[in-house]
């Protein structure tokens, strides 16, 4: 599953992956949420914003990541437009796992936690399922993408 790395998924150039997120970013932002997140669909992923601390600066961070769901869990990839460098708001979630995301749904409180083993393994073939080059994208990165569980605290207010 995640060992195969002899086949390279194509890519858009670094600089259009990085307009396109900013781009996306700034409409969920100018529109309160009501356009660009949505919810994972059959043989699909969704859109969601998440609120992370700055490790250093203590500051709060947003970033739009894809999801699917595992239950009452969302589940996304720790990639940075698939390049190499881990993406800032995993290492942010590593030093401080209690994060905040925005759903279509709503506003929730999480935390975050690195799936292991039996588990990384399930989750990353569920998103296989709906990324058919999950493999040769993850090929293109030097080392392991982390799977991030996003569990479900408690229901803020809107």
């Amino acid at each position: 599953m995640t060992t195969a790395r002899s086949e390279r998924a194509m890519l858009p150039p670094r600089w259009f992956i990085r307009a396109f997120w900013q781009a996306h970013r700034a409409l969920v932002r100018s529109t309160h949420g009501r356009r660009g997140l949505w919810r994972p669909k059959p043989g699909g992923w969704g859109a969601l914003r998440l609120t992370t601390v700055g490790r250093h600066t203590g500051e709060e961070r947003h970033v739009i990541v894809g999801y699917v769901e595992d239950g009452a869990a969302m589940v996304t990839m720790a990639m940075n437009g698939w390049g190499a460098a881990e993406p800032a708001w995993w290492l942010n979630l590593q030093a401080h796992p209690d994060a905040v995301v925005q759903t279509k749904d709503g506003v929730h409180r999480v935390r975050a936690r690195e799936a292991e083993g039996a588990e990384r393994e399930r989750l990353w073939a569920r998103w296989a399922q709906v990324d058919k080059n999950l493999d040769g994208y993850a090929a293109r990165r030097p080392g392991k993408t982390a799977v991030v569980i996003l569990e479900p605290l408690e229901e803020l207010e809107d």
